[in-house]
């Protein structure tokens, strides 16, 4: 048997491997419940047969911070996000974008520009030395049309290209810098041992892009692209998470060069998994396609166990290709059967 470390880079290298690997990504609330059944002590992963991904970072080390509210936190862009509970979840929701009211290059100038120089990288090279051993390491999050979205706000963000198309150069090409800067010097330090990165980003509705692909291609894509060359400079596979409907951008992010793309939300229009699986499938490697938004919170365990079956069936028809995992964090209202009914049926019906 292959281990999960082997079996991960088999999938992703459009190998075969021992059986369908598997990932998790949950809400706090989905792994507190995990912990209450199988015990405190409990290794989930290792109950449930997630292959999982170990991640690295830097430590932060810049200037201190600004004070905020109760329940608020505030990261090194000035974001500053608010605990707000909906009864059966809390989420931090971002309740202040610090260019939101920035109206000039001049201004843009003025704003507190992160750089690498505020992040420890020393200690790197160890965990992910560590790491390595049993998973694959992740290390890294470039996603420029989010952090565009985080600094102006969503629907500024989605005005500047089409109105300020100076300015938004102006600002995509500081916020690119400095990611692409820190990344560097993050790979840097774990030379020959990251094995993902993720150069990600939400262009995505339930119905549809957000942008067009011009927009796209003339704004984001080239700093994409600059990430992604970056990445396989250092041998490292792209991650490219996307919700919703992005079948039009697929095409591009093949060309660009992504490797992984996550989460196969095969409800939206044109994700239809045998279509994914038929047009690109020998280009990338599917993670996700788990429904939680139906399925998972609301179907039978017997409903879950056929979906399992039917995303394996197809995303992996070849043997290869597939990290079954959710399609988002698995949310709170999520029954913990149908947790264990999803791991459990992949561990069974995954093998090869």
């Amino acid at each position: 048997m292959m281990n999960s470390r082997e079996r991960m880079l088999a999938v992703i290298n459009h190998e075969t491997p021992d059986r369908v690997p598997t990932d998790i990504w949950a809400t706090t609330e989905v792994l507190h419940k995990l912990k209450e059944y199988f015990g405190q002590d409990a290794d989930i992963c290792g109950q449930l047969h997630i292959d999982g991904m170990a991640s690295v970072e830097p430590k932060y080390k810049g200037p201190p911070l600004p004070a905020v509210g109760r329940g608020e936190t505030v990261d090194y862009w000035g974001i500053i996000r608010k605990k707000v509970s909906y009864g059966t979840g809390a989420y931090d929701e971002q309740v202040y974008y610090p260019l939101a009211d920035a109206r000039t290059i001049d201004d843009l100038e003025q704003y507190s520009w992160p750089n690498g120089d505020w992040f420890d990288y020393s200690e790197m090279r160890a965990a992910a030395e560590s790491a390595c051993q049993k998973q694959i390491v992740m290390c890294g999050y470039m996603a420029v049309f989010y952090l565009h979205n985080q600094l102006r706000g969503l629907k500024t963000s989605l005005i500047d290209p089409l109105l300020r198309s100076e300015f938004s150069c102006h600002l995509l090409n500081r916020i690119s810098d400095f990611l692409y800067e820190q990344h560097r010097r993050m790979f840097e330090a774990c030379q020959g041992l990251v094995d993902v990165t993720q150069v990600t980003d939400d262009f995505g509705t339930q119905t549809g892009p957000m942008i067009n692909l011009k927009t796209f291609r003339e704004f984001y894509r080239p700093h994409m692209q600059r990430f992604i060359d970056l990445a396989h400079s250092f041998g490292i596979k792209v991650f490219h998470h996307d919700d919703g409907a992005i079948r039009t951008f697929i095409p591009d992010l093949v060309n660009m060069g992504i490797d992984i793309l996550n989460p196969i939300q095969w409800t939206c229009p044109g994700m239809e998994l045998e279509d994914l699986k038929r047009d690109f499938g020998k280009d990338l490697c599917f993670h996700g396609g788990m429904d939680n938004q139906i399925i998972l919170p609301f179907g039978t365990t017997e409903e879950v166990r056929a979906h399992v079956r039917h995303n394996i069936d197809v995303l992996a028809s070849d043997q290869t290709g597939y990290i079954l995992a959710p399609c988002h964090n698995i949310q709170p209202i999520t029954p913990v059967e149908n947790v264990i009914a999803m791991y459990d049926e992949a561990w069974k019906h995954g093998k090869f």
